[in-house]
């Protein structure tokens, strides 16, 4: 298959929606993991698969995003077109309405307790939409909206990988609580990816949600980890009490955030990696470490 280029999607352009071949096509820089971004012109954006494993997630954005946008309270990404398979690049791919914004590190937020709010706005909203004809969490979420013990053979390797760089004994008994606390309420729709670099921000606020690949209906616990990977202290509090969810969902959402920073700590330390590492390629406040400390405390 043909690499993920500019000159990759300009001819994908040309063939199929000609309306657009003529509008410069650049690579956002953050393009995200599951798939590869461009600008398209001004307004538009394509977004092309770079795993036939997140190609699923094509068709379900088409079907889903513009029910969903009626539903809450800020902008999403709106499709406007879905491109076809061909040889060269074998996997659907989507073009996008263009949504305005910078990715929200830290750096700018302006208000982190407002910060808090309004993201816990989004998801309730969310999670009230109507969720019957969804789809259930499965391989197109990557497990989010599913159980969290579903991981329970990978958590329990990296942990024991990490003997002498964490309290084993303290990510043993987290983990657990967080398998025990089983989801006993009803399916909603999950974003399933609620991480910064997925989250806008305007003038300081948050602005728009995007990247809804993960998207299932299921347990909202997946949508909890942000809690711990952008909020701490008095926003973490702000945020747990605007999303008002109990105590078994906050449990199952530390564990959610627990075997992804355990699993990003091992692999940092497995494996010699360029570029950015996971935790900033995903905008969290800080590295996998001091996460995995953070998430200990009780």
């Amino acid at each position: 298959m043909a690499a993920i280029t500019p000159e990759l999607v300009q001819r994908l352009l040309v063939a199929q929606f000609p309306q657009w071949a003529d509008l410069p096509v650049t690579r956002v820089a953050h393009g995200g993991w599951d798939n590869r971004t461009f600008h398209l012109g001004a307004e538009m954006s394509v977004r092309l698969p770079s795993h036939e494993a997140y190609s699923a997630q094509v068709e379900k954005e088409q079907r889903w995003l513009p029910v969903l946008a009626g539903h809450v309270p800020l902008p999403i990404p709106q499709p406007l077109a879905l491109g076809a398979p061909t040889d060269e690049f074998p996997r659907p791919w989507s073009i996008y309405r263009w949504l305005p914004g910078d990715l929200a590190t830290t750096d700018r937020i302006t208000d982190l307790d407002r910060f808090a709010t309004d993201l816990a706005a989004f998801l309730r909203a969310l999670y009230r939409a109507d969720c019957t004809e969804g789809p259930p969490a499965g391989a197109h979420s990557h497990g989010r909206g599913g159980p969290v013990a579903q991981w329970d053979e990978q958590t329990r390797g990296a942990i024991a990988a990490l003997v002498g760089e964490i309290d084993t004994d303290a990510a043993l008994a987290a983990w657990e609580t967080a398998g025990d606390a089983t989801f006993a309420g009803d399916p909603v729709w999950v974003h399933g990816d609620v991480v910064s670099t997925n989250l806008l921000v305007t003038g300081g606020g948050l602005s728009g949600v995007i990247d809804f690949g993960c998207s299932a209906v299921g347990d909202p616990a997946c949508d909890v980890p942000i809690a711990w990977t952008l909020f701490h202290g008095e926003s973490r509090r702000v945020f747990r009490d605007a999303l008002a969810v109990d105590d078994a969902t906050w449990e199952r959402g530390r564990g959610w955030a627990l075997w992804k920073a355990l699993i990003e700590m091992y692999r940092e330390r497995a494996y010699e990696t360029r570029g950015p590492a996971g935790w900033q390629r995903m905008g969290w406040r800080t590295d996998a470490k001091e996460l995995v400390e953070d998430l200990l405390e009780r």
